[in-house]
């Protein structure tokens, strides 16, 4: 039985969203377990989920993997929490419905892309200098 779909493809912050995950080299987009879901060989980003410990779910919250120099601060902020399923494996999430920074949200994507992607695709970031 195939799970159900948890959210509404004309949503206004998937659409914001998906277009920075998409924009990054070699992106795609699949509906794994209800949810879009971002990769780039390995998933790198999902739209949606639960709290670890919780069973409240966070349907406008982006699902990265953080860097790792990152994560220890991420952790203190009380914007991000732990998701479910995904915790155990590193994985923080930010409830967009709650932040309205999307400078931020295209630097953790960029951020969880290069935890992930292969070096091709990386190779294609802009640099610093760029």
């Amino acid at each position: 039985m195939p799970h159900p779909i948890m959210f509404e493809d004309d949503d206004p912050v998937l659409a914001r969203l998906r277009a920075l995950a998409l924009a990054l080299p070699e992106a795609t987009e699949k509906v794994s377990h209800g949810r879009p879901n971002f990769r780039c060989g390995k998933v790198f980003a999902v739209y949606g989920g639960g709290e670890k410990g919780s069973r409240e779910r966070r349907d406008h919250a982006l699902l990265f993997i953080p860097d790792p120099g990152e994560k220890a601060a991420l952790e203190q902020d009380e914007r991000f929490f732990v998701p479910a399923y995904y915790g155990p494996y590193g994985w923080l999430a930010l409830d967009l419905s709650l932040d309205g920074d999307w400078d931020e949200v295209a630097e953790l994507l960029d951020a969880s892309f290069r935890q992930v992607a292969p070096k091709r695709a990386i190779a294609q970031l802009p640099t610093e200098s760029d």
